[in-house]
C-alpha cells in the first residue's frame, strides 16, 4: 500500500490530523493497533478547550457534541471553607468549556472517516518504522496474520505514550524532560448527581479534590493520594468520608453520594521529548508530551504545572510553602488580571 501520510494511531491526535489532512486534500492511512470497540469504549478525560470544540463544528463532527455536552461558563476554586467562582465567560471574551468523553470524541472522529471511505486499519500488530531518513519512509505491520507494508512520504506518530513511533529514533537524537510527582489520584464514577454545575477544585490541608462529572447523573470525583494507594484499603465508605471532609464548606454544603462503579489510582508525570521530529516521522499527542490532568488538558505543560502545583499538598511541605499556597489562590481570585490568565488559559489559547 501507499499513502502520503501514514498515521499511528486512532486516538484524538490521529484522527483530528486525518480529518485535517483530507480537508486540505491530502492523502493518509491510520494504522490502529486496537480493535474499534475498543478505542470507542475506552474511558478518558472529558473536558474540551473552546478552540477543540469550533474544530470539531469547522470539521462537521460536532453534531452529538452540540446535543450532549454540557458547556461550563466557569469553575470553582474552594480553600479555606470557602468557594469562589472564576468566570469564563466574562474574563475570557465569552468563551467556555464543554463536558464531553473523549470515547465520545473518538465515535464522531471514526465515524466521519469511515464515513468519507478513508481507512483505519484496526488490530494492526507489530509495527515497525523504516527509512525514516530517506524521503521514503516506511512501515510494516501485521493484519489478520497478514505481513503488510505501507509506504508514505510522512508518519505521524499518534501512538500514545506507550507507542513504537518514539523509540524509533535513533539514540542520542531526543532529549526527555520528565516529572514523576509524589502523588496519584484516587478517582471514582458514581451514580450520583453532580452537586455542583461546574467543576470544582479543593485546596485543602488533607490533599487536592476535584468535582467532575460525565453527566447530569454520574459524578466523577478525585482524591489526593500516594501513587502506590493500595485500593483495596479504600471500601466506598471511607472515599465518600474522605471526600465530604475535603470538599465542606462553612455553610454546610455537602456532596451527592450515590453507588460507585468505577473506582482507580492514576499517577501524576510531566513528559516532553525534543525535538518532536526526526527525518520523516513527526511526533503528535502522548508520543511527544503528557502531562498531569490538573488544568483539564494535554496540551498547556506550564499551566498543569501551575495548577498542579497550586493545589496540591507536597510529602515535605513546609507550613511556609502551605501558606504561600493560600496567598497564591487569594490573589488568583481577588485579582481581575490574576484571574482572567487562569481562563484564557482553561477555556485555551489561540492557536498559531
Amino acid at each position: 500500500m501507499r499513502t502520503q501520510v501514514a498515521i499511528l494511531g486512532a486516538g484524538p491526535a490521529g484522527l483530528f490530523l486525518s480529518l485535517l489532512l483530507d480537508r486540505l486534500g491530502i492523502d493518509s492511512v491510520i494504522v490502529e493497533l486496537h480493535t474499534r470497540q475498543h478505542i470507542e469504549e475506552r474511558v478518558r478525560a472529558g473536558l474540551l478547550e473552546h478552540n477543540t470544540v469550533q474544530l470539531m463544528h469547522e470539521l462537521g463532527v460536532g453534531a452529538r457534541l452540540r446535543r450532549q455536552g454540557l458547556e461550563h461558563g466557569g469553575i470553582e476554586l474552594r480553600f479555606n471553607g470557602r468557594g469562589h467562582r472564576i468566570d469564563f465567560r466574562d474574563l475570557a471574551a465569552g468563551k467556555c468549556v464543554t463536558i464531553y468523553a473523549q470515547h465520545e470524541v473518538i465515535k464522531d472522529l471514526v465515524a466521519a472517516r469511515l464515513a468519507a471511505k478513508k481507512p483505519i486499519l484496526f488490530e494492526a500488530t507489530g509495527a515497525r518504522l523504516y527509512a525514516l531518513d530517506s524521503p521514503h519512509p516506511y512501515l510494516t505491520f501485521e493484519q489478520n496474520g497478514v505481513a503488510l507494508r505501507l509506504d508514505c512520504d510522512f508518519i505521524a506518530g499518534c501512538d500514545g505514550f506507550h507507542g513504537v513511533s518514539r523509540s524509533a529514533i535513533p539514540d542520542g537524537v531526543l532529549t526527555i524532560y520528565d516529572r514523576d510527582y509524589p502523588f496519584g489520584w484516587l478517582g471514582i464514577l458514581a451514580q450520583a448527581p453532580p452537586a455542583s454545575k461546574e467543576l470544582v477544585y479543593v485546596h485543602h490541608d488533607r490533599g487536592f479534590a476535584l468535582l467532575s462529572m460525565r453527566s447530569p447523573e454520574i459524578s466523577r470525583l478525585y482524591l489526593q493520594c500516594t501513587p502506590e494507594e493500595d485500593l483495596a484499603l479504600w471500601p466506598d465508605d471511607r472515599i465518600w468520608k474522605e471526600l465530604q471532609t475535603r470538599f465542606a464548606t462553612d455553610d454546610g454544603w455537602q456532596l451527592m453520594e450515590g453507588p460507585i462503579t468505577q473506582k482507580a489510582v492514576t499517577g501524576m508525570r510531566s513528559f516532553v521529548v525534543e525535538p518532536m521530529q526526526h527525518g520523516r516521522l513527526f511526533l503528535a499527542g502522548d508520543a511527544a508530551h503528557i502531562v498531569p490532568p490538573t488544568g483539564a488538558k494535554g496540551l498547556n505543560l506550564a499551566f498543569s504545572w501551575w495548577m498542579t502545583q497550586l493545589l496540591h499538598r507536597f510529602p515535605d511541605d513546609h507550613p511556609f510553602d502551605h501558606r504561600r499556597q493560600l496567598a497564591d489562590l487569594d490573589y488568583v481570585t481577588g485579582s481581575r488580571a490574576a484571574s482572567q490568565s487562569l481562563a484564557e488559559n482553561y477555556v485555551g489559547l489561540p492557536m498559531v
